[in-house]
This record gives structure tokens, sequence and C-alpha cells, in this order.
């Protein structure tokens, strides 16, 4: 069903997957952090929090599994969160996660969310995952460690939102891209912990073919990093590669309620003139290949959006957001 990827890496192709880098367009920083700390939970911790606007907070928390490295994290709080009360309240979450070459403060720089009134009842949670963190605990040549950011999200952050900030334990997750990819693995890798999941122009299936490895290697190759510290060969380590392929995942997310969207790469509606992206065809074919794997194993809520001319871009994203709103919130209803 699978096309074979190359049983071995030579020199020569290995210098391609590193040139083959693909940068996307870096968002605004956030403002200066003031103090207001709050203890550790499962190796983390708020050390400041920054009131950015209206129901807008940055946590900086500080990481055991990122190496005790602080990163942000940035909340939208619900109607009637109550920044004194927090400890007793339990908001049902939407989690939305960041693509490369974004980070924390992508979702609110980039789209209409803080204004979205249907998320006015929810604790939206969108934390810093790396530039192109992939949302993994790095292999680093068997060595483990940091950056450990599914560790970090999963346990640690998660944790951390439940005792101190209100979050309940009813949560959904979406993303885009690199995050797109980061909301299935979570869905299928922590059963139980996210009711439903959206991703949207997601990288769905990295072992669908030579190109498409090749392409996410060049991701992992960004900033100057060692393209093997992240999930190693993808033929000597397969097996880790597999366990984070959403389609060899398909198994575990066949019960959850799953939106998957994506253009085909070519000018769409929201594009400017003559506009295309390579790396939109390439997850278009990768999502094709999820939906058609979800639908083999029986998928009972699978919701496709393969809405055909469209590019890489936060417009579509934005709209995809919205269109999955029914499945992301409808799951949070659905006590079953």
């Amino acid at each position: 069903m699978f096309a074979n990827v190359p049983t071995a890496l030579t020199p020569r192709t290995r210098v391609l997957l590193v040139l083959s880098v693909l940068l996307a367009t870096l968002t605004p920083t956030a403002p200066a952090l003031a103090a207001h700390p709050s203890g550790s939970s499962h190796g983390a911790e708020v050390v400041a929090v920054t009131h950015v606007a209206d129901r807008q907070l940055d946590l900086s928390v500080r990481s055991t599994a990122l190496g005790g490295r602080t990163v942000k994290v940035r909340i939208l709080t619900p109607d009637g969160w109550n920044p004194d009360d927090r400890r007793r309240q339990h908001w049902p979450t939407l989690w939305l996660l960041h693509g490369c070459c974004g980070d924390y403060t992508s979702w609110t720089a980039m789209t209409d969310v803080a204004e979205t009134d249907a998320l006015r009842d929810v604790l939206v949670v969108m934390p810093e995952a790396g530039w192109n963190g992939w949302y993994s605990d790095w292999w680093n040549h068997g060595r483990g460690g940091d950056p450990a950011w599914e560790t970090f999200h999963t346990k640690e952050l998660r944790h951390l939102l439940e005792r101190d900030w209100g979050a309940g334990r009813d949560r959904v997750v979406a993303g885009l891209s690199m995050g797109g990819q980061g909301a299935l693995l979570y869905a299928a890798r922590h059963p139980g912990m996210f009711k439903a999941a959206a991703s949207y122009s997601g990288s769905a299936h990295p072992l669908l073919d030579e190109e498409s490895v090749s392409r996410i290697l060049g991701f992992f190759a960004g900033q100057n990093n060692d393209p093997l510290r992240v999930w190693g060969d993808p033929v000597a380590q397969r097996r880790i590669w597999e366990a984070h392929d959403p389609v060899h995942l398909a198994e575990r997310l066949r019960s959850v309620p799953v939106y998957l969207s994506c253009g085909d790469g070519t000018t769409g509606p929201l594009d400017a003139p003559g506009a295309a992206s390579a790396l939109e065809a390439d997850f278009n074919r990768q999502n094709h290949a999820l939906a058609a794997e979800l639908r083999r194993m029986g998928a009972r809520h699978l919701t496709t959006n393969f809405y055909g001319p469209g590019t890489h871009m936060w417009a579509y994203w934005e709209r995809e957001l919205h269109a999955s709103l029914p499945v992301l919130l409808g799951a949070l209803e659905d006590d079953g």
C-alpha cells in the first residue's frame, strides 16, 4: 500500500536532504514578562505571567523535559474564568498547535481565534513547540533528553494547566502543518487524552514516499540541526518513524473524531495569482493516504475537506479552524 523508502541513504542523499529545508514566515514575539510565579507540577513550573490582551495570558514555563529551559505558553481564557479561583475551575480545553516555523503566538497573530465567539466558553492553550520541534521527544542518537516536546506538552504542561490554570479533563486538539501532525500524534499516542483532533495541511504520512521523507528531513535540518536527531534514520530507525507517522497509528485514531483538511498546492481562491506549493501538494497526498487508511480501519467519525486549489497559507487554516469547530466542540459536549 505504501511506497518503499530507500534501504540506504548515500552521503550525496544526506546532503540533499539537509539542503531541502523549507522555511516559513516567523511570527511576532511576545512582550516582556511580569513576575507571577506558581509552583511546579511534574517537572514544570510557571515562573512568570504576562497579560497580553483581553483574555490573553502568556505563561513562562520552566521545563525539566526541555533541559530546564523556559518556554512560553499562550492561553486564551473563557468568559467567567476567574484568576483568583482558577484552581477550582475545570474548563473544557482546546489545544491549538503551531507549525514550522512559527511559535506560540502564531494563532493569535495570524487568525481571529481571539475574536471567535464559539471559543468564549473554552480555555484555548497555544504552547510553544520549537521552531521545528515536531511535537516529539527527540531520539538524539539514542540518548533521548532535551528537547522532549511530547513529554513537556502531554505530561508537564497538561498537569500544570489542570492544577493551577482552570483546565479541565475534556480536551480537543488542532494544529496546522507540523502542528497538524502533532495533533494527530498526540491523539493517537495518548489514548483518551483528546476527545477529537483536527489537522489542517498536516504532515499526515511522512513515510509516504522518498519525496515525503526527504522533505521532512529537510525540516529536521533547519537551523543547522542534525536531521537524524529527531527520529533517527528512516531506515535504521524505521520503528521510531512509524511510531510518529499517523498512517501507521491509524488504528488508534479509528474511534476518535478526526477532521482532515488540505489543499492541492495549486492557486486557490485565497492565494495571490500564480501561487503554488509543492509542500501542500505533498501533504495533500499524505492526507488522502491517511483518510483511506482510516476508512479501511472502519473509522466512525472521520470528516475530510480536501478543498482542491489552495496553498500552504494561513488564510486557509483560519477558515478550516472555523469549519472544524463543530467537530471539535461537539466532542467536548459529548459525554459518551
